[in-house]
């Protein structure tokens, strides 16, 4: 029996960078080749449900990245094209990720952010001093080997790393897991919202929400007014609303038209639209209110990727022979976890609460499914995107 490698990314993210930081344009390009791919891998999973979606581009290129630095040959000239980073050196990309990772886990001082990576290599598995070293020194990993064949052991360690690394916030990350596994590529990051302003918990009270003609929920409604940036889409008849972080990152909220169906509006989200909606924004008077919610969802991504023409590191020829002695090895599965937790959080370094206005200027009531995307403003990489079409479940 071939032995199966299994990928997986429980993830919950954010991205810092320092505002004087500059990007040169080969960094810059890989950026927009990661977003072209994160809409992709999006579009693939929200057309598979209709419920709450949350994914983290930034997370799964990662992955993806480490992992191609593992693979020779056909594999990895199929993984370069289906993470569109074909003409690009796959030998220079660890370098490349590093900086842009610098760029993007920095931490606050709040501490919101809690990031790691780890390698489990199977017991019987030797991986290569070689790349053991590109995972601490480019990806800031490390290397932990499992006992696969007692798969309860196995979770149990990989249950205590995760919760190690994301401060408790994630408790689980898998119920089963095959004992043939030869190896597991694990990513955790956990992340709670602080807008800038932040939202006014004294005006949070609880609203109705439109899941659709028929469904209407009570959910708490925050409550902010400020000068916020704004716009409107007249070909897939949106509007986009920008909500800054206090970290340099900020939330898109995408809301259709009444008479518009969501999943419209995102089967035309690409790089360019995204691109062509920030560049868009202007700056209003607004009051905005948006529904408190905290989004936590787990994906087996395999079938996914394989819509996006990832398929020859599922196969049993698989070349990921980089990565060491794994002759016959092939890609198992691929599971992905993303927590999202959006509420009136505050800095309490920040002396911003909002504006007065001698009249009150327009209100925006997000009651309806909307699509979020959380971007940092300097870099442009896409940290999360996701949907929200009832704001009461996960």
């Amino acid at each position: 029996m071939i032995p199966p490698i299994l990928l997986l990314w429980p993830t919950l993210l954010l991205v810092f960078l320092s505002p004087t930081e500059t990007i040169d344009p080969t960094l810059e390009d890989l950026i927009n080749r990661n977003v072209d791919f994160g809409a992709r891998l999006y579009r693939a999973v929200a057309s598979r449900t209709d419920n709450n979606v949350i994914l983290s581009p930034f997370s799964v290129s990662a992955g993806m990245l480490a992992l191609l630095s593992a693979t020779n040959g056909p594999t990895r000239d199929q993984l370069l094209q289906g993470l569109t980073l074909t003409g690009l050196d796959p030998e220079t990309l660890p370098d490349q990720f590093h900086i842009l990772r610098n760029l993007v886990l920095q931490r606050d001082a709040s501490q919101n952010l809690q990031h790691g990576m780890a390698i489990f290599p199977s017991q019987s598995l030797q991986v290569s001093e070689s790349y053991q070293k590109l995972v601490q020194t480019k990806f800031e990993g490390q290397v932990q080997s499992l006992s696969y064949t007692v798969p309860a052991e196995a979770i149990d360690s990989i249950s205590r790393w995760i919760q190690e690394q994301t401060g408790d916030q994630i408790q689980e990350l898998l119920s089963t897991i095959d004992p043939q596994t030869q190896l597991l590529v694990a990513t955790a990051t956990t992340y709670q919202s602080q807008f800038d302003p932040p939202f006014n918990s004294s005006s949070t009270q609880d609203e109705r929400f439109y899941v659709d003609r028929y469904h209407v929920v009570m959910v708490p409604m925050m409550f902010q007014a400020d000068k916020y940036f704004l716009a409107y889409d007249r070909v897939v008849k949106a509007g986009v609303l920008k909500l800054p972080m206090t970290d340099g990152t900020a939330m898109l909220v995408v809301l259709p038209d009444e008479d518009v169906d969501l999943t419209a509006v995102e089967e035309e989200m690409t790089l360019e639209k995204i691109q062509t909606w920030i560049q868009q924004l202007k700056k209003t008077k607004l009051e905005v209110q948006l529904p408190r919610f905290l989004l936590e969802h787990s994906y087996t991504l395999k079938d996914v990727l394989q819509t996006l023409d990832i398929t020859m590191v599922f196969q049993d020829d698989a070349d990921i022979s980089n990565m060491g002695e794994v002759k016959g090895a092939k890609l198992f599965q691929v599971h992905h976890k993303s927590v999202l937790t959006v509420d009136e959080r505050v800095d309490h370094t920040s002396t911003s609460g909002g504006r007065l206005f001698s009249t009150p200027p327009p209100r925006l009531t997000i009651n309806r499914p909307f699509i979020f995307i959380i971007y940092q403003q300097t870099t442009g990489s896409l940290l999360f995107m996701g949907r929200v079409t009832n704001p009461t479940e996960k």
